[in-house]
């Protein structure tokens, strides 16, 4: 099924219908704390489903999934990161390539959201610096236990800026749409990008555009009480 965001159709596309095109490979990486959700998250956006059993993710894992923004057929490779300290070391070797990264947290565990500053300075020490980062605060539906207030998670993602949304793995809510919103500005920075390259070669007589694919994986499959697309941000 279709659905409109932000001006702009995205729909999900089935492998056996565009096993001969994909247009862009993007690598994305969940990270953050262990414990707040993020193989949940990654299960519920590629396969829409969730574990009561689900164990730390020990190590690194991928899944994948295609989606069609702007008539483009996106390949997301979603990179599964172990929050655990132990495993950083690991880790930061996954970040180069990476185009964007879901930064999550746990809405009731205060050490999760206060320890997501450390995971954007590593973030940006190891990844491009054009990195799209999407802030989640995960366990939506805990209400009850709510620890980390909206508005401060959206303070700290405008001060850093950054996207921001509260999810649930458990019901779904807003999962989907966070992804999807985090591949669409992908898509606008690789897009922009393509035309700068195209301008430059042009301005040297070269009208053709080579390497136009711009850090991007060549080469399988990957909704929020609110998005904050923080256009103004001059950071």
């Amino acid at each position: 099924m279709n659905q409109e965001m932000n001006g702009v159709e995205v729909e999900r596309v089935h492998e056996n219908i565009v096993h001969d095109r994909v247009d862009y490979v993007f690598k994305v990486v969940v990270i953050g704390d262990s414990g707040v959700g993020k193989t949940q998250i990654l299960s519920r956006f590629a396969k829409n489903e969730f574990f009561f059993d689900s164990k730390s993710t020990i190590g690194v894992e991928f899944q994948t999934k295609t989606v069609m923004i702007n008539d483009k057929v996106i390949k997301a490779q979603i990179w599964d990161t172990a929050g655990q300290e132990r495993y950083r070391a690991v880790t930061s070797a996954y970040y180069r390539g990476a185009l964007g990264a879901m930064l999550v947290y746990d809405i009731t565990k205060q050490q999760s959201f206060d320890n997501v500053a450390r995971w954007v300075e590593e973030l940006r020490t190891h990844a491009d610096r054009s990195i799209v980062i999407m802030l989640i605060g995960n366990k939506g539906d805990l209400i009850d236990k709510r620890i980390v207030a909206t508005e401060d998670a959206l303070e700290f993602a405008q001060d850093q800026c950054l996207f921001f949304s509260e999810t649930s793995a458990l019901s779904g809510e807003n999962v989907e749409s966070a992804f999807i919103t985090l591949l669409q500005e992908i898509n606008r920075v690789v897009s922009k990008k393509s035309l700068e390259s195209y301008g430059h070669g042009k301005a040297n007589g070269d009208a053709t555009l080579k390497g136009s694919k711009i850090d991007i994986i060549s080469g399988s499959e990957l909704e929020i009480s609110e998005i904050n697309k923080l256009s103004s941000c001059s950071c």
